[in-house]
């Protein structure tokens, strides 16, 4: 993988770790204030779930760049190296294509939600602007993914035949 895929996937998450940072700040702020003075913040729980969700998507590329996903490596503990590689690559490729499809789907989204003009309920924010802020760290994602299927599916352990 390029170094500067994996500076990139890194600078994403860093980011998407502040967005969850003042994300959980403001519903810290929102409870307080709720509790205190009977006056939480506006569309906290819309500014929550939009947060959170951006958060996730802007962290996703740097799980993928560090093949940090939970594995499930039950049935293969005994099972030879080579097949380890060809499922971890078969693995990476159906990530690829399930990012590569949320990205899309996720775009689209947004020029169908932008068309309509859809805002949220409370503080009428326009809703397009978070699909679109998701695709970007979901196409990293496919992109990452794709070349580690790509790296695996290439890498032969010495001695076995392919």
């Amino acid at each position: 993988m390029s170094g500067a895929l994996r500076r990139l996937s890194l600078w994403f998450g860093v980011l998407g770790a502040g967005v969850a940072l003042l994300t959980g700040f403001m519903t810290f702020v929102s409870v307080v204030l709720r509790a205190l003075f009977q006056w939480p913040i506006p569309g906290d729980v819309e500014l929550t779930q939009m947060g959170i969700a951006l958060a996730i998507s802007l962290c996703l590329p740097w799980c993928q760049s560090e093949r940090a996903h939970i594995l499930v490596d039950f049935f293969t503990q005994r099972s030879r190296e080579s097949t380890v590689r060809r499922l971890d690559a078969i693995g990476s490729l159906a990530l690829a294509l399930m990012y590569a499809l949320l990205a899309w789907r996720t775009s689209a989204g947004a020029l169908a939600v932008r068309e309509a003009g859809e805002t949220t309920m409370i503080i009428s924010l326009p809703v397009w602007w978070v699909y679109a802020a998701l695709a970007p760290g979901l196409a990293l994602s496919a992109l990452l993914a794709g070349m580690q299927a790509l790296q695996l599916g290439r890498q032969a352990p010495a001695g076995d035949a392919a």
